[in-house]
């Protein structure tokens, strides 16, 4: 995929990619998960190359090519519905943009004022943001059935409720009734545009939202089933290992390993020039 001044690239992770000026230019450096630069040797150039506050490149700063580039790593379970469904390239033509964010991005970067990081990640996260919901909006692009239901009167309404209030002793005849339609109507029609019926989709999201406050440590098992809607800690066991195929308290160990790796890497943001 060819990319342009002013172009936004989203790759989704984990395999990684290739960047280069030509599709034929074999690769000269890999940049491992954890940051560091390495020629195709092995030799680490991760110091050697450094251009200074927050740069990287050639030794000459006087390249043709400048990108901006931010990492994100370990996304919440909320976040990965989202990111399932995007293409593993996404590419936001500069003419689609219609944001002064690159430019203000591309001023801030190498600057060293306090807060500085708090203000370059404020500043990916709005840009990324930004190209996210326009490849949403557009037609055919392959959005979530979830995301577009959002916009109808009946089932977006639904939506807006079981996200909400998770905790709830929801039944279809007691959504149904704050939405203002039939249970019946709203059964099927929920089910037209979601792609599963209430219940179901409420379940999945009960379920995403205890993976999430599974991280925080502090939060009991019997406190998170509270919290999302289910009797107690055995009824959210079963569902969670029914649907994923391990217990609360194994996806917790999982994701504590995980994050273990990811420290230090989360929303880092280099400049590369070339």
């Amino acid at each position: 995929m060819r990319i342009t001044a002013g172009d936004v690239a989203v790759l989704r992770g984990p395999e990684p990619y290739t960047l280069a000026d030509d599709p034929s230019t074999p690769p000269g450096i890999t940049v491992d998960p954890e940051q560091r630069c390495n020629t195709t040797d092995g030799a680490d150039v991760t110091e050697a190359m450094s251009l200074g506050v927050r740069t990287w490149g050639e030794p000459r700063r006087t390249g043709s090519t400048v990108m901006l580039s931010g990492t994100y790593q370990a996304p919440n379970e909320v976040g990965r519905r989202l990111l399932a469904s995007l293409p593993a390239l996404l590419v936001q033509p500069a003419s689609a943009a219609r944001t002064p964010l690159i430019g203000m991005l591309a001023a801030e970067m190498d600057k060293e004022d306090i807060c500085q990081e708090v203000v370059l990640d404020r500043l990916l996260d709005l840009l990324l943001i930004n190209v996210l919901r326009s490849w949403l909006m557009e037609p055919g692009t392959g959005a979530p059935l979830w995301f577009r239901a959002q916009s109808d009167p009946v089932v977006g309404r639904a939506l807006r409720l079981l996200h909400e209030r998770p905790g709830e002793s929801w039944t279809v005849a007691s959504l149904a009734a704050l939405v203002g339609v039939s249970r019946a109507v709203l059964a099927r029609h929920f089910t037209e545009l979601v792609g599963e019926p209430p219940m179901s989709y409420l379940t999945g999201w009960r379920l995403t939202l205890a993976a999430d406050l599974l991280r925080d440590p502090d939060l009991s098992v019997a406190k998170i089933a509270q919290q999302v809607g289910y009797s107690g800690p055995f009824a959210l066991s079963a569902a969670f290992k029914r649907e994923r195929g391990v217990s609360p308290q194994e996806f917790r160990r999982g994701r504590r390993s995980e994050e273990t790796l990811a420290i230090g890497s989360d929303g880092r943001t280099v400049v590369l020039r070339c």
